[in-house]
């Protein structure tokens, strides 16, 4: 393989029912702060069936050029045409870096194509930059520059790994969404729109989808929410939550929680913040019973202000919070909500 023919760095920008996922845009976000690095540019690989109108949208989020590959056989996502699409664009356009993200499309797709392709992959990263490999210098070993350095918890979130892929191109990654940051909408940006198919074959390895069902959910994607009001174990119950929804409609926020909580049957999956559940990065986020063990500070530390309410004064969550009240969730919180439901009310 020769490693000086793979440029530029390639996002793959995933939607459903074309319409695009964020992840898209925290990729490219990314993307251009690896590519200012490597002096090169950012390319959006984007797969679908009459998809093509969405390539603006990229552009507007930073992507330099977008490669569509529209046909009817990717109207859904199914593992083996979308893992075709990808692999043909690399083996054709041979990036430096490939970015997919840690959605349950790209947990399926990112493996596939890695595998296809032969090279390595490195899943469910929390960061990653441009450096040396090793790290710190080994005598009598090569130390390779310009390489991706790609940060992941590992041990249930014990400890944090970094991997390189120094002998192997692309260099290639899923990433957590809401780890990444997008950047700001340029309206009216552009980028080369190059269209591409490889061609499809089905074989015996298409399935064929019969009937798709939607589930219809009213519950607010955390992800996006500027505000959070978070529970731990240490609410006590499910009845107790009501503590915290109170709260949150006094501030017009979203309650969310902890893995314990989910665990315990309280929550649905879909409110997690953590390690194994969502990354979040809201205004406000309140930490309420919340210990504040690493799997759970892994998904909320990026917050712009944590305020954490906990009757024990050595939870490692108040290492972390901006404000922190030592006391009762039960007395602190119908107190709190009164006072700025009595002060919003005054506005």
């Amino acid at each position: 393989m020769n490693l000086e023919e793979y440029k530029g760095v390639y996002v793959f920008a995933q939607q459903v029912d074309n319409v695009l996922n964020s992840i898209a845009f925290e990729l490219i976000g990314k993307g251009k702060d690896l590519a200012n690095d490597l002096g090169t540019d950012v390319t959006a690989v984007l797969v679908g069936s009459d998809v093509k109108g969405l390539a603006d949208e990229l552009a507007e989020y930073g992507a330099d050029r977008v490669i569509v590959v529209d046909d009817p056989e990717c109207k859904e996502y199914r593992t083996e045409p979308y893992a075709h699409a990808l692999a043909s664009v690399i083996e054709k356009y041979k990036p430096e870096i490939f970015l997919v993200g840690a959605t349950a499309i790209g947990r399926d797709l990112g493996p596939r194509v890695s595998a296809r392709i032969h090279t390595g992959l490195t899943a469910d990263c929390t960061q990653l930059e441009v450096g040396d490999f090793p790290i710190n210098p080994i005598p009598g070993k090569e130390q390779k520059h310009n390489q991706l350095l790609m940060t992941r918890p590992a041990f249930g979130g014990n400890t944090i790994a970094t991997i390189a892929c120094p002998d192997f191109r692309p260099q290639m990654a899923t990433v957590r969404p809401g780890v990444m940051q997008k950047r700001e909408k340029v309206a009216g940006a552009k980028a080369v729109i190059e269209e591409f198919n490889p061609g499809f074959t089905p074989d015996n390895k298409y399935v064929e989808i019969l009937k798709v069902v939607k589930a219809v959910s009213d519950t607010v994607d955390i992800m996006d929410a500027k505000i959070l009001v978070s529970g731990g174990r240490g609410v006590g119950s499910a009845e107790n939550f009501k503590l915290l929804d109170d709260l949150a409609a006094v501030l017009g926020a979203t309650v969310s929680c902890s893995r314990a909580v989910v665990d315990a049957g309280w929550k649905s999956k879909d409110l997690q913040v953590g390690q194994t559940g969502k990354t979040v990065r809201p205004n406000v986020y309140f930490a309420i019973g919340i210990s504040g063990a690493i799997q759970h500070l892994a998904g909320m530390e990026e917050s712009d202000i944590i305020i954490a309410i906990n009757k024990d004064e050595t939870a490692p969550i108040f290492d972390v919070a901006d404000y922190g009240i030592v006391g009762d969730l039960n007395k602190v919180l119908p107190a709190l909500t009164e006072k700025l439901k009595s002060e919003l009310a005054a506005k």
